[in-house]
């Protein structure tokens, strides 16, 4: 056997392995989501929510997703907390007029930085201690309930035991490629947050869409642990505090919330970047089975090509099509719970696309993350 036949033999065997740490990952993690029946409740209980949104110069957003919040059909005790962190546009006139018609608002207004406190951290944690219920309900200042029961679904996720509900924060559809990627990669997070969840290893939420309650916040601190971080308000407080005794998940696609997307790729890279920063403060089992799954899916097609070309066209694209066969089904299941199946005649070319979107944000986990929080 010469150097280059052993080198092929080694590369056609390495995308064997691979594609069975593929396999491993839809079979064992994400079918979870593509199969998920929500169960029977054991109660019919509805609970007081305090809604808490942080905004700094966003009224030009708050004027069209305000209104979605605050129509909720909630029969029970329930509140919007808005926090305005030092803003200099006319946030402050625009909850004014609102409160004229709303009662419910609780309005905070920030005058000061917050001193060693970058990022998000400091307001959210004022519009939590300042909360009067138990139930708090997450969202950003650019994202509107999918629904006018987004409320009500999210707090019927809550049983014995529940302290963290992980929802789905969608981007609204609209034409053209960047929109469709970036629906894609936001999905493509969502199947892994939520189906390791499912799986009993929760290791991080959206703060688009996120609910727990003010006692596991108090209990923790807050974000005293990280406050050091520009980010991570989301992630890495739920990396923290969220275990499988503890978390559940809502898709009911009433609960889902909607934000606009970026429309410049150059925005785009600039927002996952600042995301991508906080994963080096994972907990370690959760970097391990993140990097795994990343590892694998990066080196997927070339060594699918090199299988292709120099070892045996028809079995490299007989051990990918089992994967192919088993990943069709199971994104198109999870697709179409999660109100995404527009994605699914795509999935391939997103699935390719997926290596060139590593090579531009891996750079990302090795920055100092950002002082700004958006």
């Amino acid at each position: 056997m010469t150097i280059p036949t052993l080198l092929w033999d080694i590369c056609f065997y390495a995308f064997c392995g691979i594609i069975a740490i593929q396999l491993f990952y839809y079979l064992y993690f994400f079918q979870r989501l593509a199969f998920f029946k929500v169960p029977d409740r054991t109660a019919n209980m509805e609970h007081p929510v305090s809604v808490v949104i942080c905004a700094r110069d966003e009224a030009h957003n708050l004027v069209k997703t305000l209104p979605g919040v605050l129509v909720q059909q909630y029969r029970t005790t329930h509140e919007v907390v808005l926090v305005n962190d030092n803003s200099t546009d006319d946030t402050k006139y625009l909850v004014d007029e609102f409160k004229k018609m709303f009662k419910n608002i609780n309005y905070i207004e920030l005058t000061q930085e917050a001193k060693m406190i970058s990022g998000k951290k400091f307001p959210l944690s004022m519009g939590i201690k300042s909360a009067k219920h138990e139930i708090l309900l997450l969202t950003d200042a650019d994202c509107v309930p999918a629904s006018e029961y987004w409320i009500q679904r999210m707090q019927e996720c809550y049983n014995e035991g529940t302290e963290i509900v992980l929802g789905y924060g969608a981007y609204h559809k609209k034409p053209g490629l960047l929109n469709k990627l970036i629906r894609f990669e936001t999905f493509h997070t969502a199947i892994q947050y939520l189906s390791y969840a499912l799986a009993g290893i929760p290791y991080m939420g959206v703060g688009r869409n996120l609910s727990y309650k003010k006692d596991v916040f108090l209990r923790n601190k807050g974000f005293s642990s990280i406050n050091q971080i520009p980010s991570g308000d989301d992630d890495l407080f739920i990396n923290q505090v969220a275990r499988k005794d503890n978390t559940t998940i809502c898709i009911d696609q009433e609960a889902h919330t909607l934000s606009e997307p970026k429309t410049r790729w150059s925005d785009w890279m600039t927002q996952k970047y600042r995301h991508y920063t906080t994963s080096n403060y994972y907990k370690s089992n959760h970097k391990v089975l993140l990097g795994l799954y990343s590892f694998s899916l990066f080196w997927l097609y070339p060594l699918l090509a090199v299988s292709i070309i120099f070892y045996n066209w028809w079995m490299a694209l007989a051990v990918f099509g089992v994967r192919f066969l088993i990943q069709a089904v199971v994104l198109y299941k999870s697709m179409k719970k999660l109100n995404e199946k527009d994605l699914w005649p795509w999935f391939l070319f997103f699935d390719i696309w997926m290596f060139f979107y590593f090579i531009f944000t891996v750079p990302a986990i090795w920055k100092a993350p950002r002082k700004n929080w958006d």
